[in-house]
């Protein structure tokens, strides 16, 4: 949704109940005058059903919409995910008051890759501003994404693509001009031999969850130095130090929130996954956008730094030895909470009780019934999509049974 003169403006979007889904493409306004929201229909071929996309507005007073994700059932229980990378161009008619149209566009420049989850911020210029996201790559029975922290800025003016490209530092520079020259010098030595090609370097970074687990991110980045020419002792000491002042940046995420306050963009939090879990990040970062020169890393998920995660892991240590006294406890008097559950059979639903109120009440029951039906290896994600399907299905059998017995008495 965008802002647009004196309305807002709607694009697509999906539904998703627990047996079936919907994507949508239509487009709404909402007059911030008279409070009241208006379905356009707007002429020419638009974009395809989908939620998640880029929206915003030109200078010119156009409203521009970019990529998106969606997905439609190839077969029985079987759903396969698209990732849109196309761009279509919504345009209000000059003197035809409600009256809009769909133009298909083809950008040029550097596009960005097909990707889902990415971040979108209005840069200095009237420029949209594209980070991150997460490129899903499916099969039948497995999901693995390849989360992402590449910048791309799109030109409407121009209708065109640009990288962001962080400035080499100066220092850099330098080393490369004296490389330059110690090659001249020792060319006549080094006629008939072979530049030794530089390894890229791996950077692993780690990261702590607000549950005190620590994940390691591996990124493998070039290495400093000049290409075809393998750097000097002094060169390669210089160039560690500044890689690991240039290697300051936001580890690859999806979902992160973006802001831009004079020319300066912000990255914040955001999430990404590692095997079977999923982790929020609450991290920040801030980036020159006119200088380009580096991120610089307001608040970072540094495990070095953060002695609380001993006393946290002491005070894990307690809970444990006092969680195993209390489950002595109900062994010997047999009324264990995870016995319970299983014995008694599901929750019951209350007189008058909701949806919105019965599930977070019973989710944990649903979430061991869940890991149950799907094994230990499932992953924790498709566990709580089955739990609340569950859920689901046992409110509304349970309240069309009390409906039932209402109307026979």
């Amino acid at each position: 949704m965008v802002a647009w003169k004196r309305q807002l403006i709607l694009f697509g979007g999906f539904h998703e109940s627990t047996r079936d889904y919907i994507y949508y493409n239509d487009v709404y306004t909402f007059n911030l005058d008279t409070f009241t929201w208006t379905k356009l229909s707007p002429s020419g071929m638009g974009p395809t059903p989908r939620s998640g996309c880029q929206i915003s507005v030109t200078a010119q007073g156009s409203i521009i919409i970019y990529g998106g994700y969606s997905k439609q059932r190839v077969k029985k229980d079987v759903d396969k995910g698209t990732l849109h990378s196309d761009m279509f161009l919504l345009k209000s008619e000059d003197g035809r008051e409600g009256k809009w149209a769909w133009t298909r566009m083809h950008p040029s420049g550097a596009k960005p890759t097909p990707r889902s989850g990415f971040s979108v911020a209005m840069a200095p210029n009237h420029q949209t501003l594209l980070f991150g996201g997460v490129c899903d790559e499916e099969e039948e029975e497995t999901l693995e994404g390849d989360f992402l922290n590449d910048l791309y800025f799109y030109d409407a003016a121009r209708n065109r693509w640009f990288a962001g490209q962080l400035k080499e530092p100066k220092t850099e520079k330098r080393k490369r001009r004296r490389g330059r020259k110690g090659e001249l010098r020792g060319s006549d030595e080094q006629a008939g031999e072979e530049p030794s090609p530089q390894e890229p370097l791996e950077v692993v970074r780690k990261v702590t969850t607000e549950d005190g687990t620590v994940i390691t991110i591996k990124q493998v980045l070039p290495a400093p130095g000049v290409a075809g020419r393998p750097p000097s002792k002094d060169e390669d000491n210089d160039g560690a130090e500044e890689a690991g002042a240039s290697l300051v940046a936001p580890c690859p995420r999806s979902s992160a929130m973006l802001a831009v306050k004079h020319g300066l963009l912000y990255v914040y939090g955001g999430m990404f996954e590692a095997g079977d879990r999923q982790f929020t990040l609450s991290d920040l970062y801030c980036l020159d956008l006119q200088k380009m020169d580096g991120w610089k890393a307001l608040v970072e998920m540094d495990p070095d730094t953060q002695e609380w995660l001993e006393e946290t892991d002491t005070e894990e240590e307690g809970d444990e030895v006092e969680d195993g006294d209390d489950e002595e406890e109900e062994e010997d008097t047999g009324e264990g909470s995870s016995e319970e559950g299983t014995d008694k059979g599901p929750p019951p639903v209350e007189h008058d009780e909701s949806y919105a109120d019965y599930l977070p009440r019973t989710e944990r029951y649903w979430v061991v019934r869940a890991h149950e039906s799907l094994g230990p290896d499932a992953k924790e994600k498709n566990v709580l999509r089955t739990a609340h399907a569950m859920a689901k299905t046992f409110f509304n059998d349970s309240v069309l049974d009390a409906t039932l017995r209402q109307k026979s008495d």
